[in-house]
């Protein structure tokens, strides 16, 4: 389309949801493609991208949005400003923060021997895991973890802690663990919650589990908390747009919000028949930018440029050699 664009991420790193939540598990519902993990999706996408030279802030917030005469100026947390006539909202549901341990002085391990986040599984091979929850993510890395040959063959173990009986996982991954938990595969503790851990600052020895019944001690080298998440709007609640229960009310026709040339796309997007996938976002955004490239250059035709016959899209991919 000809259009200039930059990205503002709060994270570190590009990928949201998909990198932060699920960058090593596998995604089955993509066209065309039969199975791919999170980042994978990511990298692809983002190689998809690039030769439109998109500019990139990571680790930055939008921290304000003003209406000006040329449409928008936007402030981040690290005091970069821009000037633009849209907007694109794709926030998931917020931003997200794990649900901590809740245990004195445990917060300094984090990502040592302390983790609420898996990005590599290889770093855990050989270890003594004990994994903390009961809802899918907990359940589903135990049975990875159990069900690897590359884990078995390591040596390493997993114990799964979880303060309940009741697992709010699917059914299919209970019944999974349950029979793993019956071969010996799998060590299960119910009803148990993290009292203390023995460790220095670089490695982690052993920690104590209280029950109703009684303390078990255990040997164990890392520690994988999924407590769930908490997600949170931030400053996008202050830009006068219309929510309902942290989802921003748009137009299904563009995904504009009540704001001109504010859009929102993705999970944060709410409209009658909304389906929160991947794909949906995928359509969502194209619907927007279609919107908003008549906002950008009122009173100009938008065409629509399709990849396997448009020159100019292709030169602009690297596909086809500029024409002299």
């Amino acid at each position: 389309m000809g259009v200039n664009s930059v990205l503002i991420d709060s994270l570190p790193n590009i990928g949201g949801q998909c990198a932060e939540l699920y960058p090593d598990k596998p995604l089955y519902d993509m066209p065309g493609i039969l199975v791919c993990t999170g980042q994978e999706l990511v990298d692809q996408l983002y190689l998809q991208i690039k030769p439109f030279n998109p500019t990139v802030e990571l680790g930055e917030e939008v921290t304000m949005v003003e209406k000006n005469e040329e449409g928008y100026k936007i402030t981040t947390s690290g005091d970069s400003c821009f000037v633009t006539k849209t907007i694109f909202i794709a926030g998931g549901v917020g931003s997200f923060q794990p649900k901590k341990m809740a245990l004195e002085n445990i917060e300094q391990f984090e990502d040592n021997w302390l983790h609420y986040k898996i990005r590599d599984k290889d770093n855990f091979l050989g270890q003594k895991l004990v994994i903390f929850g009961g809802g899918d993510t907990a359940l589903d890395w135990a049975i990875d973890f159990v069900t690897s040959k590359d884990f078995q063959d390591s040596g390493g173990t997993v114990t799964l802690v979880h303060r309940s009986a009741t697992f709010r996982g699917a059914q299919h991954s209970i019944d999974k663990m349950k029979e793993l938990e019956a071969s010996h595969q799998l060590n299960l503790i119910e009803f148990g919650t993290l009292k203390s851990f023995d460790s220095n600052q670089d490695s982690l020895n052993s920690i104590v589990i209280s029950t109703p019944d009684k303390e078990i001690n255990i040997d164990a080298d890392q520690l994988l908390v999924f407590f769930g998440l908490s997600a949170k709007l931030g400053p996008i609640a202050n830009w006068g747009l219309e929510i309902t229960k942290k989802s921003i009310n748009v137009n299904p026709e563009n995904c504009q919000t009540n704001q001109e040339g504010i859009f929102a796309i993705g999970d944060i997007a709410k409209y009658p028949g909304k389906k929160k996938l991947i794909l949906s976002g995928c359509h969502e955004a194209a619907m927007a930018a279609f919107a908003a490239k008549a906002i950008i250059e009122p009173g100009k035709k938008v065409h629509v440029q399709y990849s396997t016959t448009s020159t100019k899209l292709q030169e602009r991919l690297g596909v086809l050699k500029k024409s002299v």
